[in-house]
Protein backbone atom coordinates (compact mmCIF):
# COMPACT_ATOMS: atom_id res chain seq x y z
CA UNK A 1 0.00 0.00 0.00
CA UNK A 2 2.62 2.39 0.73
CA UNK A 3 4.40 1.83 -2.32
CA UNK A 4 1.42 2.29 -4.19
CA UNK A 5 1.17 5.90 -2.24
CA UNK A 6 5.17 6.81 -2.91
CA UNK A 7 4.21 6.05 -6.72
CA UNK A 8 1.15 8.61 -7.40
CA UNK A 9 1.81 11.81 -8.22
CA UNK A 10 1.59 14.58 -5.82
CA UNK A 11 -1.72 15.99 -7.34
CA UNK A 12 -3.69 12.74 -7.33
CA UNK A 13 -2.54 11.95 -3.81
CA UNK A 14 -3.52 15.31 -2.71
CA UNK A 15 -7.14 15.16 -4.80
CA UNK A 16 -8.11 11.30 -3.23
CA UNK A 17 -7.15 12.58 0.43
CA UNK A 18 -9.54 15.33 -0.52
CA UNK A 19 -12.45 13.75 -1.52
CA UNK A 20 -11.96 11.56 1.39
CA UNK A 21 -11.56 13.97 3.56
CA UNK A 22 -15.06 15.65 2.40
CA UNK A 23 -16.52 12.23 2.23
CA UNK A 24 -15.79 11.93 5.83
CA UNK A 25 -17.17 15.12 6.78
CA UNK A 26 -20.50 14.20 4.61
CA UNK A 27 -20.69 11.24 6.37
CA UNK A 28 -20.35 12.22 9.47
CA UNK A 29 -22.35 15.47 9.26
CA UNK A 30 -24.96 12.90 7.96
CA UNK A 31 -24.78 10.83 10.89
CA UNK A 32 -25.34 14.16 12.99
CA UNK A 33 -28.18 15.25 11.62
CA UNK A 34 -29.73 11.99 11.97
CA UNK A 35 -28.93 11.85 15.37
CA UNK A 36 -30.37 15.38 16.30
CA UNK A 37 -33.55 14.78 14.56
CA UNK A 38 -33.79 11.41 15.97
CA UNK A 39 -33.74 12.94 19.72
CA UNK A 40 -36.43 15.81 19.27
CA UNK A 41 -38.43 13.34 17.11
CA UNK A 42 -38.21 11.24 21.04
CA UNK A 43 -38.97 14.46 23.19
CA UNK A 44 -41.90 15.01 20.63
CA UNK A 45 -43.38 11.14 21.08
CA UNK A 46 -42.75 11.49 24.94
CA UNK A 47 -44.78 14.94 25.08
CA UNK A 48 -47.45 13.35 23.50
CA UNK A 49 -47.72 10.38 25.21
CA UNK A 50 -47.66 12.17 28.60
CA UNK A 51 -50.28 14.26 27.17
CA UNK A 52 -52.47 11.14 26.09
CA UNK A 53 -51.59 9.70 29.52
CA UNK A 54 -53.33 13.40 30.98
CA UNK A 55 -55.86 13.21 29.29
CA UNK A 56 -56.83 9.35 29.37
CA UNK A 57 -55.86 7.58 33.01
CA UNK A 58 -54.90 4.18 32.91
CA UNK A 59 -57.40 1.52 34.89
CA UNK A 60 -55.25 0.33 37.97
CA UNK A 61 -56.45 -2.46 39.88
CA UNK A 62 -56.00 -2.34 43.37
CA UNK A 63 -52.81 -4.93 43.87
CA UNK A 64 -53.11 -7.21 46.62
CA UNK A 65 -51.47 -6.04 50.00
CA UNK A 66 -50.64 -9.57 51.46
CA UNK A 67 -48.08 -9.95 48.87
CA UNK A 68 -46.26 -6.81 49.76
CA UNK A 69 -46.31 -7.55 53.70
CA UNK A 70 -43.64 -10.04 53.76
CA UNK A 71 -41.27 -8.36 52.47
CA UNK A 72 -42.07 -4.98 54.50
CA UNK A 73 -41.90 -7.39 57.93
CA UNK A 74 -38.34 -8.75 56.40
CA UNK A 75 -37.18 -5.08 56.17
CA UNK A 76 -38.76 -3.67 59.32
CA UNK A 77 -37.01 -6.46 61.57
CA UNK A 78 -33.38 -6.01 59.91
CA UNK A 79 -30.79 -5.26 62.02
CA UNK A 80 -29.48 -1.49 61.21
CA UNK A 81 -26.36 -2.57 59.97
CA UNK A 82 -25.22 -1.61 56.20
CA UNK A 83 -25.23 -5.26 55.35
CA UNK A 84 -28.49 -5.99 56.53
CA UNK A 85 -29.53 -2.67 54.82
CA UNK A 86 -27.79 -3.82 51.74
CA UNK A 87 -29.90 -6.82 51.69
CA UNK A 88 -33.21 -6.12 52.55
CA UNK A 89 -33.45 -3.58 49.92
CA UNK A 90 -32.08 -6.84 47.38
CA UNK A 91 -34.83 -8.78 48.66
CA UNK A 92 -37.58 -5.79 48.37
CA UNK A 93 -36.30 -5.25 44.87
CA UNK A 94 -36.18 -9.13 44.55
CA UNK A 95 -40.01 -9.51 45.24
CA UNK A 96 -41.10 -6.33 42.84
CA UNK A 97 -39.51 -7.60 40.35
CA UNK A 98 -41.36 -11.19 40.51
CA UNK A 99 -44.99 -9.17 40.83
Amino acid sequence: MLTLLTNMPREELIAQLYDGLVLMVLGMGTVFVFLVILIYASKLMSKIVMNIDKNHPAKTENAPQAKAAPVQSRVASAPATDDAAIAAAIAAAWDKSKN
